[in-house]
């Protein structure tokens, strides 16, 4: 039998950031955007590619749900979101099943019957709801000074929720790890050393943030950094990742939702804002985030260690 020439494999490399498909079995077929997910036939699926990068992939299945698999997706980032969902109102996808066989860990099932798709992930898959919006990076630019800080207050109201959060009991020991109590990935606060010394305080945060910036070559400020960079005895939960990318909002401009927390955990309280005021390459969105911050912290330390780090 012939294959239609527009007929491919089901494959990641198949698979292209943007596009749509009508996956059946094994194979895809490139799907215009006006099919109707409900005119599919019952051994069709209506797959929308969201984003692939860095080994991962996000997909939209039948318009109704969406998957993230591949290298580095870990189980901390889901739960992130069962703890954020469970303890604030902050609106985060729910998470609907999780899948890190490929790293020794069994299915974790939030669904009693969780329609999985036949999809490899070689280091995790996490299954989730859809998020309603449009993400705030394709509208930022469009929006007047009135809807820019809107906006901006609104993400500040969230962070203070999600910074509220309990710390669990069974992580009351680490000043700084992720979400489930593994270390965090940050590549401020990758360890040197192996195995992964855990951070239980402030000066010993600081002080791995050191500990890099001489390994990468640092020597400006080898003797002012560890004083330089921020101090704080408080740990917070926090998203790490805030940007335009990551925030969904609607026609009105209200924020919908905070999605990719798999950076998330427990940080000092001034890292949020650190990360937030990163360089960015959205315009002014981190100007304004500045002007409507409830709290600004000296980053002169961070942004040294940046510079050789990044």
């Amino acid at each position: 039998m012939t294959e239609s020439p527009t007929e491919v494999l089901y494959e990641d490399r198949n698979l292209h950031k943007g596009h749509r498909y009508i996956k059946k079995g094994n194979t895809l077929i490139p799907c215009p955007s006006s099919v109707d997910p409900l005119s599919l036939e019952a051994d069709q699926e209506l797959i929308h590619v969201l984003d692939k990068q860095m080994g991962r992939l996000v997909i939209e299945w039948d318009a109704s749900w969406v998957t993230k698999s591949g290298f580095g997706v870990r189980s901390a980032e889901a739960e992130a979101m069962r703890l954020v969902s469970k303890n604030t109102e902050v609106p985060v996808p729910e998470v609907l099943f999780t899948d890190f066989s490929a790293d020794g860990a069994k299915m974790e099932t939030e669904t009693e019957e969780p329609l999985k798709p036949n999809c490899h992930a070689p280091k995790g898959l996490i299954a989730m709801t859809i998020i309603p919006g449009i993400p705030l990076q394709k509208k930022w630019d469009s929006l007047d000074d009135e809807a820019k800080e809107s906006t901006c207050l609104q993400l500040w109201d969230l962070i203070s929720k999600i910074r509220n959060i309990a710390r669990p009991q069974e992580l009351e020991g680490p000043y700084q790890c992720a979400a489930d109590g593994s270390p965090s990935r940050d590549p401020m606060l990758e360890d040197l050393q192996k195995p992964v010394r855990p951070l239980t305080s402030d000066l010993e945060l600081r002080a791995r943030i050191y500990e890099r910036y001489l390994h990468c070559g640092g020597s400006r400020y080898k003797n002012q950094l560890l004083d330089m960079l921020p101090q704080s005895e408080r740990s917070v939960f926090t998203h790490a990742d805030i940007a335009p990318r990551n925030v969904m909002v609607d026609e009105q401009n209200m924020v919908t939702g905070i999605l990719d927390w798999e950076s998330a955990g427990w940080y000092p309280d001034y890292w949020e804002y650190a990360q937030i005021m990163r360089p960015a390459f959205w315009g002014d969105w981190s100007v304004w985030m500045e002007k409507t911050a409830p709290q600004r912290w000296d980053l002169e330390g961070i942004n040294a260690s940046r510079k050789v780090l990044f």
